[in-house]
């Protein structure tokens, strides 16, 4: 009963969330529709490493990897196709593929902890620099130029699956991405309330354990690696649908890093906290990003500390646990009201 209760909860939540998108749509400016739909896909890439690091264990610093891949997938095949409906899917399939092949090196290679950040971290910057260095008209796949430094410009939107011709709308794009949001949030909470989802959570507390108990650890953390990988790179394909533009940056260190800031903010074993700390610092550096006394970067460095040395557990872990204290303190007896019930 408690599993079904949990259950239903998820999905209100996800209907009230999308619920909530159309409702903004139809009230606020063009031009603030545009931002929320960017911190919505970075809350979606923020999810991707929530799920993966925060309940599998898998310190992976290359998320971007994942996300430029999905990024340049769909501009390629849409420029070449003409139509966005098989663009999606092999947004999510190739980065899917390429942690699978990844992640089946590191996980059965024994590689853990910090080198398996370190390795994603290359992969991310090989990247990065390998399609910095495409600026020549000899770089191309099919009719995509890959431009180099200067990215590919003028990628098209969604369209309305097999219609090329119906082009969705701002408003449309903003309401995709927030159902994309609360579909794979949905899907990631019923995965954890499932068998697989409790014997990863097993595996992060104690992977020796684990093994012993006979369960094939780097199977489950390569299921995990690549559900990461596919939420990632569909973050990537609505990147592009946002401004019809990508560029290498999608492979930076400074994207790998933010994504690792959302999370250690909105806190690791919660999914839904990461989305938040990813909004608002969004939100955070797009207002300081106007103007040019202070640097966003050296902000975001103060926050980042901030957060490791004093709430290391994030901002909803630590909510929740002052939350539980005062329900334990005021649910508790003072020694007053005892001596007063004794006598």
């Amino acid at each position: 009963m408690k599993l079904f209760s949990e259950k239903v909860r998820i999905v209100l939540s996800a209907l009230m969330l999308i619920l909530l998108a159309f409702w903004l749509s139809g009230v606020i400016e063009l031009y603030t529709l545009l931002s929320i739909t960017v911190f919505l896909v970075m809350g979606l890439l923020s999810l991707s490493l929530a799920f993966i690091w925060g309940y599998g264990g898998i310190l992976c610093f290359g998320q971007a990897a994942f996300f430029g891949l999905g990024a340049y997938t769909y501009a390629i095949c849409a420029i070449n196709w003409g139509d966005s409906t098989w663009a999606v899917v092999m947004a999510i399939f190739l980065p899917t593929l390429f942690s699978l092949l990844l992640g089946y090196v590191i996980f059965y290679g024994g590689v853990s902890d910090v080198y398996l950040g370190a390795i994603t971290l290359a992969v991310s910057l090989v990247l990065f620099n390998w399609v910095n260095s495409t600026s020549g008209s000899e770089y191309h796949i099919g009719e995509a130029l890959l431009g180099g430094f200067n990215g590919i410009p003028s990628v098209p939107t969604l369209n309305m699956p097999f219609q090329p011709d119906a082009i969705l709308s701002p408003e449309a794009i903003f309401m995709v991405t927030a159902g994309a949001l609360a579909l794979c949030y949905a899907l990631l909470k019923f995965v954890l309330l499932s068998r697989f989802g409790k014997t990863v959570v097993a595996i992060r507390e104690n992977e020796q354990r684990a093994g012993l108990l006979g369960y094939n650890v780097p199977a489950h953390k390569l299921v995990t690696f690549a559900i990461g990988a596919a939420i990632a790179g569909l973050a990537g394909c609505l990147y592009v649908n946002w401004g019809a533009f990508v560029s290498p940056g999608v492979f930076s260190i400074s994207q790998s890093a933010q994504i690792i800031i959302w999370v250690i903010v909105g806190g690791r074993g919660t999914l839904i906290g990461p989305v938040i700390s990813c909004v608002l610092l969004q939100w955070m550096v797009t207002r300081l990003g106007a103007q040019q006394t202070v640097d966003v970067n050296l902000v975001l460095g103060v926050i980042l500390a901030v957060f490791v040395l004093l709430i290391p557990g994030g901002i909803l872990p630590t909510l929740q646990r002052l939350v539980r204290r005062k329900r334990l303190i005021t649910s508790t007896p003072s020694r007053t009201q005892v001596t007063e019930v004794k006598q």
